[in-house]
């Protein structure tokens, strides 16, 4: 059994759709053609037992207690063959072409339970010479005799073996025509798939700017698959050219540091060197290799998509007072530059903690690398939906244009290349941030630029360099 279904399941999809198509229409066909035979023949045979019924009303006030039957001419005007038997099934009289021969058996007129019982004599198929219907009543005038009238069949079974003929032909035309429209059905069905297999395997082949050839006439459920399937090619296709820039740019950026990394290397070969002199280059190596490492590290995290592992809450104010004293112990002289401004009750936002960290490191990091001192960290609640998160500090800040392209991957300014940095601080910003349902905004000397998604808070810091964070606390906006 299982192997024949995988015989059937590897055949093709319209052959299957047919097959089943004409198996339904055969249980169809089969279950109406049993019923209209089973209605034309019990309309036949109650035909001949009403028959049968008056012609025995007719036979039973004739027959004596000897079992004869003292009106021969009347009982064979009833127009019927007709029999008196014993118990045993021998024929006591008869009348019409029965003969002497008794109809039925001793062991059948055993089997009447009431006062009579219908039998049918002679096959349907092959077809019998001589087919009858017979009617055997129990006699009730205190003999063990019965009364048995019989008529002839052969009409009945003639108009039933004619039906079963029209019947079986017409099932085998109905069956042979819906196989034929339902494979048509399922051709035409099936032939937009067809093509956009076609065109499927030419974009694999290394065509990658096609797209399925959908309909533009028709609105079912293949074309709405073909516009799905263009919609994911162009989503596919966006994502590689992204994937792509990402890989031409990471190695951009690593070829810098991987090159003055062998430039150093092949320097310090070019002559003997003293203890001291190796350490030194030691230490540049170190230092250059620590950037390396940094990028790498900012490049796993930007492919991880910011890694946010559920529907976690923090206090916002909490972990930031947390990330700003662990840096001051980290570097000292980073205390008196930093300042903080933060409520005196919790903000509690829908971003796990962690990431608040991370948020807050890489904007630290950044004010702290492109920025001037003083740097000033603020947390507030401007909205009950909405907690925020400002760094800001006293440097030149951003220009206008790149305000709007600083998230995206190893963008920098002109002045900020000369400096240490990737370009990926404020990407990876970005995307916690858009996760988190959020809003990034970049704002200098009253220009704005916003990223992500559209908190409804109004910016009311000062023209210094200020990046705010906007996250969702989950409350609902009064």
């Amino acid at each position: 059994m299982s192997s024949l279904r995988d015989r059937a399941s590897r055949l093709p999809l319209r052959i299957r759709l047919v097959a089943g198509f004409s198996a339904a229409m055969f249980v169809v066909l089969l279950a109406a053609g049993t019923f209209v035979y089973w209605r034309v023949g019990y309309a036949l045979d109650r035909g001949l037992d009403t028959e049968l019924a008056q012609a025995t009303r007719a036979l039973r006030p004739l027959v004596d207690t000897g079992g004869g039957v003292a009106d021969r001419s009347a009982a064979d005007a009833t127009g019927v063959a007709w029999q008196v038997l014993a118990a045993d099934g021998s024929v006591l009289d008869h009348g019409g072409p029965t003969g002497t021969t008794g109809l039925v058996s001793a062991r059948q007129l055993d089997r009447i339970d009431g006062t009579h019982q219908t039998f049918n004599v002679g096959d349907f198929l092959p077809i019998s010479r001589d087919p009858y219907r017979l009617r055997v009543t129990r006699l009730d005038d205190g003999t063990d005799h019965y009364l048995l009238a019989a008529v002839r069949r052969d009409h009945r079974d003639e108009a039933l073996r004619e039906l079963l003929v029209q019947l079986v032909l017409a099932g085998l035309g109905a069956l042979a025509v819906t196989a034929l429209v339902g494979e048509r059905l399922a051709r035409a069905a099936l032939r937009p798939v067809e093509r956009y297999r076609r065109r499927a395997a030419a974009i694999a082949a290394g065509a990658p700017d096609l797209r399925l050839d959908v309909s533009t006439a028709r609105d079912d459920e293949v074309t709405r698959l073909g516009h799905t399937l263009n919609d994911m090619l162009t989503s596919l296709e966006r994502a590689l050219d992204r994937e792509r820039q990402f890989v031409n740019e990471a190695s951009h950026e690593l070829r810098t540091p991987i090159t003055l990394l062998i430039s150093r290397v092949q320097l310090a070969r070019r002559r003997p060197r003293t203890q001291q002199e190796h350490e030194r280059v030691l230490e540049e190596l170190q230092v250059d290799l620590d950037r390396l490492a940094r990028l790498a590290e900012q490049l796993l995290e930007l492919g991880a998509g910011g890694g946010r592992t559920g529907h976690e809450t923090c206090d916002l104010a909490a972990v930031t007072a947390r990330v700003v004293n662990q840096r001051r112990l980290a570097a000292p002289g980073e205390a008196a530059r930093t300042a903080t401004e933060l409520p005196g009750e919790p903000v509690p936002v829908l971003v796990a903690d962690f990431e608040v960290e991370r948020l807050l490191t890489n904007l630290l990091d950044n004010a702290v690398l492109h920025g001037v001192a003083p740097y000033t960290v603020t947390v507030d609640r401007p909205d009950p939906a909405w907690g925020r998160l400002l760094v800001s500090d006293a440097g030149p800040g951003l220009a206008p244009e790149i305000l709007e392209t600083a998230t995206r991957r190893f963008v920098r300014s002109d002045e900020a290349r000369s400096r240490p940095g990737s370009g990926l601080g404020l990407a990876l910003v970005q995307a916690i941030v858009a996760q988190a349902g959020g809003e990034l905004r970049l704002c200098h000397a009253g220009h704005h630029a916003s990223h992500g998604g559209h908190a409804p808070v109004t910016c009311t810091h000062g023209p210094e360099m200020t990046v705010s964070i906007l996250l969702p606390t989950g409350a609902a906006a009064g």
